[in-house]
């Protein structure tokens, strides 16, 4: 299986990403991927052939190995790479979406279409809340499939047409659930990473959001002293003008009644 195509979408999307999303990529990449390529993949590439069952009846040994491992480890984990990858693919399109709409209109409507601000936000945080819960959706099914992350060295089968309770054998069980729990480990820092990431993004903008509305508060709170002060003023000048007038008219009655 070639992983060229996913490392180069997933290249694009660390330029949109915040510091805890790089960590995430650098995880899926490094303690996931490789990992996967590298050695994982060959533990399981002839788990079917190494499976072992103490009978010769034809069809028992493969309806055992199918009862116990009715999915492969290594399909499995490969999808579960794959689809906890997609969401992030969400963040590029809406960019790609913000670059067009420019160019359609002509018109610088986003100071970077790469922030992370408006819809933009939106669409990063909806993908981070789908990867988590995909990667919950897959640890679920590990534990189910492999009966709480465990690699049996034994397991006792009765499906027809085995002929009675047989025991059948796997191979490598102890190398293999080092490897299942490497996987269940690195699943659970993706999501401990994205959390974080979540819980980062909701508290700085939370926190932006609230300086912002002190901010205008404070503006309309100046603008209102200020028409105040000026009705103040108003009123003062009225009153200083009432009383300027009824001095004078004071003034002349005196005057006027020396005349006569």
């Amino acid at each position: 299986m070639s992983w060229r195509f996913l490392r180069d979408v997933l290249s694009g999307v660390s330029q949109y990403s915040t510091g805890v999303g790089r960590i995430w990529l650098v995880v899926l990449f490094m303690f996931r991927l490789l990992v996967y390529v590298a050695a994982a993949e060959n533990i399981w590439k002839n788990e079917h052939d190494e499976f072992e069952c103490n009978t010769k009846q034809p069809g028992c040994e493969n309806v055992c190995f199918d009862h116990f491992f009715p999915v492969s480890h290594t399909r499995l984990w490969a999808l579960q790479l794959i689809v906890v990858s997609t969401p992030s693919l969400l963040v590029v399109f809406h960019v790609v979406y913000r670059e067009n709409r420019e160019k359609r209109h002509s018109l610088k409507l986003y100071r970077t279409p790469g922030d992370i601000d408006g819809g933009l936000l939106c669409t990063y945080l909806l993908s981070l809340v789908l990867k988590t819960g995909l990667e919950v959706v897959f640890l679920a099914l590990f534990y189910k499939l492999h009966n709480g992350f465990q690699i049996p060295h034994l397991v006792q089968c009765d499906i027809r047409p085995c002929p009675s309770t047989v025991d059948c054998y796997i191979s490598k069980p102890t190398e293999k659930m080092i490897f299942l729990r490497f996987l269940v480990a690195t699943s659970c820092l993706c999501i401990l990473l994205n959390l974080s990431e979540l819980s980062y993004l909701i508290f700085k903008y939370a926190i932006k959001h609230s300086l912002k509305r002190q901010v205008n508060k404070g503006e309309g709170s100046g603008g209102d002293c200020h028409r105040a002060e000026g009705i103040g003023c108003h009123r003062a000048g009225t009153a200083g003008q009432t009383h300027n007038s009824s001095s004078s008219l004071a003034l002349n009655g005196q005057e006027e009644h020396h005349k006569h």
